[in-house]
């Protein structure tokens, strides 16, 4: 049995497998010594003797080693390498296998992460689900034609089952109270399960076990030749070519196909041609990753790119170079060891970089919002202790710079050991000093500045309430208590410019302006008219 009659002929067989050497069958070739009669007999010499003991030595060597070398003829068992000669081995491509099935994989990536892009935005992930296993009835059609696994009668008949199957979702949507979701599921499981009954059904023909016709259910993509690479780069090309020239009509009809249609645009059309690529490229995965995981090389790619950009353009360079990444991980990571399947290593691999999309993105990520929120409390927190020192100030009318914990503590009914880790934070982040062994706290010049700020923009804010809105006084302190720290210097303008620069709030109370902000820069000028930092008694 040849090297790639054994790959045909077994599941989820790596890339490795294919350049299996073939020590175990040079040793079979070495010629076993005859047998020796071991009856009692008169030897003439001791030498004679020694020699026998020899022979004797070595049949019963080989009658031990015999059964472990036919073992290893059996599986077909690799030498032993380390993982780096494998991997150093991976990157000289000598071998062919090598070859197709890493071209053909990254070309698989690339394919399935355009147009699953297309199908996550539009909320057709099931879609791509339903139609992996609608096609199976197809493949088992295109090899039941000529009884061999021509890559274009499979090809033929896959996508003529999937196209049967997203026609029947459609009729079964519209002339059904069923919804999309409900037809998708009957769709899948029906067709599924006809395919299952034609595969069974080839395998019991009498040469249906050497077909390897039941690898398109899990995929191996060790076994791609020259010819399923030609096809997976022609529907390739076919997707990229398709996608640049419509760019814009699947952008539209994806984001809002009410005004797409109100503006005379094809969109039924459009849908059916994005299915129809769509097709292609889960027919022409089947060969690399089976009809199990194929609908996770639609999506899982596509929505990593989606949790890390907001444009589509973005996310289709995203989903295409995340989806070759996994192909070419994928098969990297199937020539390592014997046996290690390729395609669900490629699923691996795309899961890999949506999980760390899903915790570290920048913008959705899991860890960076949970950081953000913290950074946020955290924040406003130092502003309402500022906000509090401000306060203990303007209760004696800024007489004196410094503010004890003790005064800190009472303003905000904390205990002082509490009041004290607030100001710690304030002087990690040079807000204030610290004197008399820590008890008294001095807000620095920018330190100043930002408690009027939060100061201002709470005052402020009660103002407009009040003037604009209606509100009672007594009403608008937990509004402006949010608010407060949430206001831009633009909107903090208009308020002010809407309320004719007011000096007080709804309380009596004085609103800081520019100039006391001001004024607690060193070096700049102090009159008895402003109040605030620095100020003597």
């Amino acid at each position: 049995m040849g090297v790639s009659e054994v790959s045909a002929g077994r599941t989820g067989v790596g890339l490795r497998t294919l350049q299996r050497p073939m020590k175990a069958a040079q040793e079979r070739r070495t010629p076993r010594p005859r047998g020796v009669c071991l009856a009692p007999c008169t030897f003439a010499t001791a030498s004679w003797s020694a020699a026998l003991l020899r022979r004797f030595a070595l049949t019963l060597a080989l009658l031990i080693l015999m059964p472990f070398g036919a073992h290893a003829a059996k599986i077909g068992d690799l030498i032993q390498t380390n993982v780096l000669e494998q991997a150093l081995d991976f990157f000289t491509f000598r071998e062919p296998a090598v070859r197709f099935a890493l071209l053909g994989s990254m070309l698989l990536g690339i394919c399935c992460g355009l147009l699953g892009s297309f199908i996550v935005v539009r909320k057709m992930a099931l879609v791509g689900d339903a139609l992996s296993h609608a096609v199976l009835p197809g493949v088992a059609l295109g090899f039941l034609w000529n009884m061999s696994k021509d890559p274009v009668a499979i090809f033929i008949g896959a996508t003529i089952a999937g196209l049967v199957g997203t026609g029947v979702v459609t009729l079964i949507k519209q002339t059904t109270r069923l919804k999309e979701d409900t037809a998708l599921g009957l769709v899948l499981a029906s067709f599924f399960a006809v395919g299952i009954c034609l595969l069974t059904m080839i395998q019991r023909l009498p040469t249906g076990n050497k077909t390897g016709i039941d690898k398109f259910l899990f995929g191996q993509a060790a076994a791609m030749g020259a010819d399923d690479v030609r096809l997976i780069a022609i529907v390739t090309a076919l997707s990229i070519l398709t996608i640049a020239v419509f760019y814009k009509e699947f952008l539209l009809t994806s984001f809002d196909a009410g005004f797409a249609r109100a503006t005379g645009f094809p969109v039924q059309a459009i849908h059916y041609g994005l299915m129809l690529l769509l097709a292609f490229s889960v027919v022409v995965a089947l060969q690399a990753v089976g009809v199990v995981l194929v609908s996770a090389m639609l999506i899982t790619p596509a929505a990593a790119a989606y949790l890390l950009t907001d444009r589509m353009s973005r996310m289709l360079w995203l989903a295409a170079f995340f989806g070759m990444a996994a192909g070419a991980v994928g098969a990297f990571l199937s020539y390592l060891g014997p046996n290690l399947p390729t395609g669900p290593f490629m699923v691996l691999g795309a899961t890999t970089v949506f999980v760390i999309a899903f915790l570290f993105g920048p913008r959705h990520g899991v860890v960076m919002r949970w950081w953000r929120q913290r950074s946020r409390a955290q924040r406003v927190q130092r502003e309402n202790t500022l906000k509090s020192m401000y306060h203990v100030l303007e209760a004696r009318e800024f007489k004196g710079d410094g503010v004890s914990m003790r005064e800190l503590s009472e303003r905000r009914r904390e205990t002082i050991e509490e009041a004290k880790q607030q100001v710690g934070q304030l002087r990690r982040h040079d807000m204030v000093t610290l004197q008399e062994e820590g008890n008294v706290a001095f807000l620095t010049p920018s330190g100043w500045q930002l408690a009027c700020a939060i100061v201002r923009n709470h005052r402020l804010w009660e103002l407009y309430l009040t003037n604009a809105a209606h509100i009672a006084a007594d009403h608008v302190h937990e509004d402006a208590e949010k608010i407060e720290h949430v206001l831009g210097e633009d909107v903090v303008r208009e308020l002010e410019r809407r309320l004719e620069y007011a000096k007080t709030d709804p309380h009596g109370r004085r609103i800081p302006s520019l100039a006391d902000m001001r004024l607690g820069g060193v070096g700049q000028e102090r009159t008895d008219e402003l109040v605030g930092y620095g100020r003597r008694p």
